[in-house]
């Protein structure tokens, strides 16, 4: 579980070996799912009060975040344990 991750330069990722659940804590967060052709195919918006806040991102799901408001804060939780993203795991 990682919890405050200060978000910085998003990058579009995923994650192959976990799903991951996303809750915003605190501020508004854009989630946004991508296709393998680099299209973005679903935008959601997360915020502690508002209709959506948490999520489930599944495995290999294409994905990345932008934070709306200054000191959004976001809990993250994987079915697994963390292992860091290689290089085929971040778009570009």
């Amino acid at each position: 579980m990682r919890f405050g991750i200060a978000l910085a330069a998003p990058s579009v990722h995923r994650h192959q070996k976990t799903s991951e659940t996303v809750v915003c804590l605190r501020g508004r967060l854009v989630w946004e799912y991508y296709d393998e052709m680099r299209r973005c195919t679903e935008t959601i918006e997360l915020s502690p009060n508002g209709p959506v806040a948490a999520l489930n991102v599944p495995i290999g799901q294409w994905h990345t975040v932008h934070a709306l408001e200054s000191g959004s804060v976001i809990l993250e939780v994987k079915d697994g344990a963390y292992e860091p993203l290689e290089e085929g795991d971040i778009m570009k």
